[in-house]
């Protein structure tokens, strides 16, 4: 029999917080009865978020066209949706329980480079685009491409989503981490990732990569224009790929600020010697459609010969799965003016995002007002990565601790201050451990997805466990 001792120790040594053990704990306790308010993962729908209406008929009848041919079932459709599904057919005659070209089917494709161009009025090519099972799948692709040798590292942000740090685990390269400045809204600072990047190389690593979450995933944090052109200089500098995820780009609440892509910014600047990965996905903005696990990347500064590759390595697993691709595609060719299905999605659109402006604010407003705790305004993504004070007890001397000691004590105790809050409250939030915190700092991450009433009930919850938990240290 297989045992522990037998696999890929890589595997062993990756680790993904957001459904770590606690979330393993919440599950038990769920079982034995107890309210469990997850705020550990972002996944709308299963926090009561209502699926597209248009998302989910255009589906429905391309997974049972039966119903088309039905006149009294057809008619209950809007027209506009029945000829969008018509129009699926014929490019993707085979339906969706057969294989597709591995890059995914070429009128979505196009769809999505038509998208492209539209968001950012520049070229896009359809032939450097590829469906995927959501972005993770497109990120792990990139990853795969990169990570050549043993001393090939990848810069990934501090706090990150922990996707990257356990996909390069997995694939045996070197985590090269930046912190971002908490103290400017999160945004990059040139001092510290030529710090960090000149801190690995004279480790022996070879930075191969640098990987940006825009909106920020778990800080919120929307970049700058200018931000952004100072990330793509610092990576021509050290001859670095870029990894761009785009995922929250709809995601956004503060109307002062706007979305900029790293694909705009890059054209705008005329670079065309730095290799860009931009990722999206059906998951986040307004969609929430986790589950289909739709998603897509594009590939920009890339040659033919590499792509070719990328295919290639698509193609061992197939295609990507048709709902998934189908659902991608609505996302980027929603409804339209004239469409009998336009006022509805437009209706549906504008409540999901002023329910989520709405939470993200209370979240913000009344965390704030909590002692020792603090959070950036949530003005993009569906997070709050919240920073608070514990004090520490009398015997534990924090300066006497070697930075490893160090690091491991303060995981210990924003995992051990999670756990409480959950048997206490219900309440699943993310220790900062599990995300990357600068030494001698505590967070949590938490999503503001739940519905409104329980958002509100949510902070009244974590005030008063923290009060009581700093008072019984």
């Amino acid at each position: 029999m297989i045992n522990i001792k037998d696999i890929n120790t890589h595997l062993i040594e990756a680790q993904y917080a957001v459904r770590g053990k606690i979330v393993i704990r919440a599950q038990e306790l769920e079982a034995q009865g107890k309210r469990i308010i997850y705020c550990n993962i972002g996944n709308p729908q299963a926090l009561k978020q209502k699926p597209l209406t248009y998302i989910r008929q255009v589906l429905s009848l391309l997974e049972y066209p039966e119903l088309i041919n039905n006149p009294e079932i057809a008619k209950t459709y809007p027209a506009d949706l029945i000829k969008r599904a018509k129009l699926i057919m014929e490019k993707n005659p085979s339906g969706t329980g057969a294989y597709t070209q591995s890059a995914g089917v070429t009128f979505f494709r196009e769809a999505i480079a038509e998208f492209i161009r539209k968001r950012d009025g520049i070229p896009a090519d359809k032939d450097k685009i590829i469906l995927t099972d959501g972005a993770s799948k497109g990120v792990h692709a990139a990853l795969t491409l990169l990570l050549k040798n043993p001393n090939d590292g990848i810069m990934i942000p501090i706090p990150q989503y922990p996707l990257y740090s356990a996909t390069i685990t997995l694939l045996g390269g070197n985590q090269i981490g930046y912190f971002l400045d908490e103290s400017n809204t999160w945004q990059l600072n040139e001092k510290i990732l030529i710090e960090s990047i000149e801190q690995a190389i004279a480790k022996g690593l070879n930075p191969r990569a640098i990987a940006v979450i825009n909106p920020g995933n778990p800080t919120s944090a929307i970049l700058s224009h200018d931000n952004i052109k100072m990330i793509i200089n610092f990576a021509k500098k050290y001859n670095l790929t870029i990894l761009a995820d785009e995922v929250y780009q709809e995601n956004i609440y503060n109307e002062n600020l706007k979305f900029y892509s790293f694909a705009k910014v890059l054209h705008e600047m005329n670079e065309k010697d730095i290799t860009l990965f931009s990722f999206h996905s059906v998951s986040k903005g307004y969609f929430g459609e986790c589950g289909h696990r739709g998603g897509y990347f594009e590939a920009r500064n890339i040659p033919a010969d590499v792509f070719e590759q990328i295919i290639k390595l698509q193609s061992i697993g197939l295609c990507s799965n048709v709902n998934g691709q189908i659902v991608t595609y609505l996302m980027v060719a929603p409804p339209v003016p004239g469409d009998e299905s336009y006022e509805l999605f437009v209706k549906e659109r504008k409540d999901i995002m002023h329910e989520l402006k709405t939470k993200a604010e209370i979240i913000g407003r009344e965390l704030n007002k909590i002692e020792g705790m603090y959070t950036e305004n949530p003005e993009g993504a569906m997070y709050a990565f919240v920073k608070f004070e514990l004090p520490h007890k009398k015997d534990v001397d924090v300066n006497s601790m070697t930075p490893d000691e160090r690091y491991k004590y303060e995981s210990k105790r924003d995992s051990d201050y999670c756990l409480s809050m959950l048997e206490e409250t219900g309440i699943c939030v993310v220790p900062g451990s599990g995300f990357g915190q600068l030494p001698g700092t505590l967070h949590f991450r938490t999503t503001f997805l739940p519905p409104r009433d329980e958002i509100e009930d949510l902070v009244k919850l974590i005030k008063k466990f923290h009060l009581n938990y700093v008072k019984n240290i």
